[in-house]
């Protein structure tokens, strides 16, 4: 089961980015695809079971944010940057290059939430 959950987490990470990389692409090109119903509501399914199978795998391993893993809270304080940045980018960043700046800083954080998951290490991009 540990298994399964790992990687279903795995794939809706890539999920998730992949697609806040196509919206923030289709945000720079000013695309009105970003009106799209779907388009706006599919990334809160993935993301809801993205976090619900993180959870589900830190409980797992007995590894907290905040309590006993430096590791899972360097990750989840990136991933609260990720959200911030990425609400930037896509929703309020009032003019298109602080919108394409903030695009770019989730992107940044999206990989340090990658480089920590690999690693386990909490502290520098290995």
């Amino acid at each position: 089961m540990w298994l399964f959950i790992k990687n279903l987490h795995i794939s809706l990470a890539l999920v998730s980015v992949t697609g806040f990389f196509l919206r923030g692409i289709l945000m720079l090109l000013q695309s009105g695809l970003l009106q799209q119903h779907w388009i706006k509501r599919l990334p809160h399914l993935v993301d809801t079971l993205l976090l619900a199978s993180g959870a589900l795998l830190a409980w797992h391993l007995h590894q907290y944010p905040f309590v006993n893993s430096y590791w899972l809270t360097a990750k989840m304080l990136a991933l609260v940057a990720y959200i911030g940045f990425g609400m930037l980018a896509l929703n309020h960043g009032r003019t298109r290059a602080v919108r394409g700046l903030a695009f770019l800083l989730a992107l940044g954080c999206a990989a340090y939430i990658l480089d920590t998951a690999l690693g386990r290490s909490g502290l520098v991009l290995a």
